[in-house]
């Protein structure tokens, strides 16, 4: 893949990507081609467009040049804009990516400072939804799988954790673009927790990981188990043998092609550990665990310690482009790796800010112990300025309401209608592309147009609107070519370009001021929590109940939030309001966060 463009304009990724094992492996073999998974649209992915990024937020300090990166945005996109610097140069890719699990993933919402959550200070919002229709899902897995294997050093390592619903098809994705002869291990992480009888079927208690390697190369560092005596003796099935100088010892058998079995001191065996299976006997999150962050399908750190340990080298790039809750990069923090994380939902990212923030103070606490350096620094980008929604799952409804379209719940195609059009809410923050058609084409229901070419020659046979953020240019022309010989009246509305005329959520207010050396928050009416509370502004008692979190930058450059003060309290406590003021203080940022994830920024100027 070295002859590969790495340009701004286009990255080619080269369609021998999945095609090369299939040219260097079995070109001389009897039978012709290799297993390959094919669904309805699938389409090579041979290059992507260069999207640029921007820093808004700077924590903590650069560590040998280096200060981890958490992007917002599309993963696509992320990936798509990393590929210029990064391509080659990442040691481990672990991914937790939906299961198309035909299910929304909810997060529960409750006012801090109460004891006791009621309807009327608690409520469930959505973080993501995990429904997908026809097979986009193994499209949208196939080009994200192609570009972390671009990002990936020829010695790094995939793990993909999935469960056996997708587990197979993901498998064959993964044997196409890696090869089958990289596939390393299957690995089962079996959890335990209460057991329910049915008559249908055995319970379901474990998730699958497969583990690719880049190339032949790619080594792991083997985790090891403590053992105890009694374990050990039980598993060798034989009696301690004690020596002649008092020692205990047991038959070991001959490994690496040495089949003579000898004599091993005991406490060799104990000190060197038991090296690890492909079963992982690893508990769920407790929900009183102090790991715990509530955001759904949290895994567990013990789970991904034992990955990044095994294929991320001390200071190794660590990659994980469906963060969540942050669990990959708060991992990689403790153990002295670098890190990059990208997700498309703010919440995410407001969960994994909060959470890094607090592991790099507990880090930062403590007296180090090793010689591992912590890289606790980090950076948080926008990619491609697509900010206008906090929660992608919400966007078709936000849309469908602001441009007041009729919705349609039958429809498998369309999702609404208005003024005479059908309308289609194209991918949202991202830009559409000629390739996001083919679902709109596929489902031409040209009986219908004949029979309305027959009674009306002269008029369209369809009217359809379009719904994007950002397109390519000639997206209404290729589907009017695509619905020749019949003609249909295609219009084309762009959020991005047309956002000044949408209301899609009532922004926060907030008061800041300086009195008495002091920066006070007078009040704060996250307007949206509000509504969602079912509160008006007049009845809010501790606007601070409201708040995840605060940042203030002293000395504010107009681009870029660089907090000294990051006041993010525990689950029961209140950010406290009030700030000393330094004397060197000049333009001076705020940036309240409320429990929706949803931010507010101001400035105020000292003196």
């Amino acid at each position: 893949m070295s002859d590969v463009r790495t340009d701004q304009t286009a990255m080619d990724l080269g369609a021998e990507a999945a095609s090369m094992e299939s040219v260097e492996k079995f070109q001389f073999a009897p039978i012709k081609g290799y297993p390959m998974l094919n669904w309805r649209g699938k389409r090579p992915f041979t290059s992507t467009q260069f999207f640029p990024a921007q820093l808004k937020e700077v924590h903590g300090p650069e560590v040998d040049g280096w200060r981890n990166k958490i992007f917002w945005g599309d993963n696509l996109q992320v990936m798509s804009h990393l590929l210029k610097k990064f391509r080659g140069k990442i040691d481990l890719v672990y991914i937790d990516p939906p299961f198309d699990s035909k299910a929304d993933y909810k997060k529960s919402i409750s006012l801090r400072g109460n004891n006791a959550s009621t309807d009327s200070t608690s409520f469930e919002e959505k973080q993501y939804t995990d429904i997908w229709s026809n097979d986009e899902y193994l499209q949208f897995m196939y080009e994200r799988i192609v570009m972390a294997r671009e990002l990936l050093s020829e010695t790094g390592a995939i793990y993909l954790h999935c469960d056996p619903r997708k587990g197979p098809f993901l498998r064959l994705i993964l044997d196409e673009v890696f090869g089958a002869g990289n596939f390393r291990n299957e690995i089962i992480w079996h959890y335990k927790f209460r057991m329910m009888d049915s008559t249908e079927q055995f319970n379901k208690k474990h998730d699958n990981i497969f583990f690719y390697a880049k190339t032949a190369a790619t080594q792991i560092k083997m985790p090891k188990e403590e053992w105890t005596r009694e374990d050990l003796i039980k598993s060798r099935k034989q009696e301690i043998i004690v020596g002649d100088d008092g020692r205990e010892m047991i038959w070991m058998p001959g490994q690496k092609g040495n089949s003579k079995s000898r004599m091993v001191p005991l406490d060799e065996i104990l000190a060197r550990g038991k090296a690890i299976d492909d079963v992982w006997e690893i508990p769920v999150i407790s929900s009183s665990a102090h790991e715990r962050t509530g955001y759904p399908t949290q895994k567990p750190e013990a789970l991904i310690e034992r990955i990044v340990s095994a294929s991320a080298p001390e200071g190794g790039l660590v990659f994980d482009f469906f963060m969540g809750s942050g669990t990959t990069q708060a991992v990689a923090m403790k153990l002295g790796r670098r890190f990059i994380g990208a997700d498309i939902n703010l919440g995410a990212v407001q969960t994994t800010t909060k959470r890094l923030s607090n592991v790099a103070d507990e880090l930062n606490g403590q007296l180090p112990d090793s010689d591992i350096k912590i890289y606790s620094g980090f950076e948080v980008y926008n990619v491609n300025q697509y900010d206008i929604f906090r929660n992608p799952i919400q966007a078709k409804e936000l849309l469908l309401g602001a441009l007041e379209v009729q919705p349609l719940e039958l429809s498998t195609v369309f999702d609404g209608e208005k003024d005479g059009r059908m309308v289609k809410i194209m991918p949202v923050n991202r830009i559409a592309t000629r390739a996001d058609l083919n679902e709109l084409i596929a489902g031409f229901d040209y009986k219908a147009w004949e029979r309305r070419q027959s009674e009306h020659p002269n008029r369209p046979v369809e009217k359809l609107m379009l719904v994007c953020m950002g397109h390519e240019p000639d997206l209404a022309a290729r589907l009017k070519m695509a619905a020749t010989p019949y003609k249909i009246d295609v219009e084309v509305v762009d959020i991005l370009r047309d956002k000044a005329n949408l209301e899609f959520r009532r922004d926060s207010e907030a008061s800041v001021v300086i009195k008495d050396g002091e920066l006070v928050v007078e009040r704060f009416y996250p307007m949206n929590l509000l509504q969602k509370l079912s509160m008006q502004k007049e009845t809010v008692e501790d606007w601070r109940e409201l708040v995840e979190s605060i940042l203030i930058d002293w000395n504010y450059d107009g681009a870029v939030l660089q907090p000294a003060v990051v006041d993010i309290p525990g689950k029961t406590e209140l950010v406290a309001g009030r700030y000393k003021v330094p004397a060197d203080a000049g333009t001076i940022r705020v940036k309240i966060t409320d429990l929706l994830s949803e931010s507010w920024e101001g400035s105020v100027t000292n003196g």
